[in-house]
């Protein structure tokens, strides 16, 4: 019996199979954004390399491009412009511990850099949306209802920024900003002293309505503060200092509901859209 004939391999699977291995091959040579590529560019080349992944949007791979810049190349201007973008798409990729750990390593290590200021700036923003998730930004809500602690940290941040550098390209941003925290940081600090207010806690109530005047000097509830006193000197026999507390209120707020017999309102800092999104403004 004659042997049976080998079954010829069509020619189209020949060519995809060619094709295949040469893909594979060079995939393993770096040529299709492997991690070889980053090893064999030279700093300035990984540099603009980062700054085009960023500027597509592509931030996971330009913060691995320029932790390559800087793990390659620690030292000279491209690595101090690396350290600037990694902490920008960082913070674009909401890893807000790790924007902050590399904004703070820039300013310590090159704190007369001409773009130092952009780094306090950085650190404001990163402090400034730090607490929100992608259900706050899409729902109305009460930002004073909210833990405080980034917004105090951002407050700080952006105070430092344009007290340093005044005349910075991100000093007005900075200075919109601490308006909004001020203002939200003050609401907060009013709940807590109505709260008081209704528990009948008249020492707390006058301590909180007195660190908002201290404290807030311009905020839209400085006048509830002012009326917070009035009602807690009286209802600790401080008559002159709620005579005193109310005077300046009338000078100040003359159609504040207080004075009407209305109840304090709850003033409330309510938003439909949140102000800020995420900051565009890279380094």
């Amino acid at each position: 019996m004659p042997a049976p004939r080998a079954r010829s391999v069509p020619a189209a699977l020949v060519r995809l199979l060619a094709l295949l291995f040469l893909l594979g091959g060079l995939a393993g040579c770096g040529f299709l954004g492997g991690r070889d590529d980053l090893e064999r560019m030279e700093a300035e080349e990984l540099y603009a390399s980062g700054r085009s992944a960023m500027e597509n949007g592509a931030f996971e791979r330009a913060e691995r491009v320029f932790k390559a810049v800087n793990s390659r190349f620690p030292f000279g201007t491209t690595s101090e412009k690396a350290q600037l973008a990694l902490a920008y798409s960082q913070y674009r990729l909401s890893k807000h511990e790790e924007a902050l750990a590399t904004a703070d390593r820039f300013i310590r290590t090159y704190p007369t850099h001409p773009k130092v200021d952009y780094a306090h700036y950085l650190r404001g923003l990163i402090n400034f949306e730090r607490d929100q998730t992608f259900v706050t930004s899409l729902l109305p809500q009460d930002a004073s209802k909210r833990d405080q602690t980034s917004n105090r940290q951002a407050f700080r941040d952006f105070g430092e920024l344009v007290k340093r550098f005044p005349d910075s390209q991100y000093a007005p941003d900075a200075r919109e900003r601490m308006v909004y925290l001020r203002n939200t940081l003050a609401q907060a600090e009013m709940d807590v002293a109505r709260y008081y207010l209704r528990r009948g806690a008249w020492v707390g109530a006058a301590n909180r309505a007195r660190y908002i005047l201290d404290n807030f000097q311009g905020a839209p509830q400085t006048h509830d503060a002012l009326a917070v006193l009035v009602e807690a000197y009286r209802q600790l026999g401080e008559t002159d200092l709620a005579n005193d507390s109310l005077a300046v209120l009338k000078q100040n707020a003359p159609e504040h509901p207080f004075l009407t017999g209305a109840p304090i309102e709850e003033r409330g800092f309510f938003q439909k859209l949140w102000p800020f999104g995420k900051s565009d403004v890279a380094p």
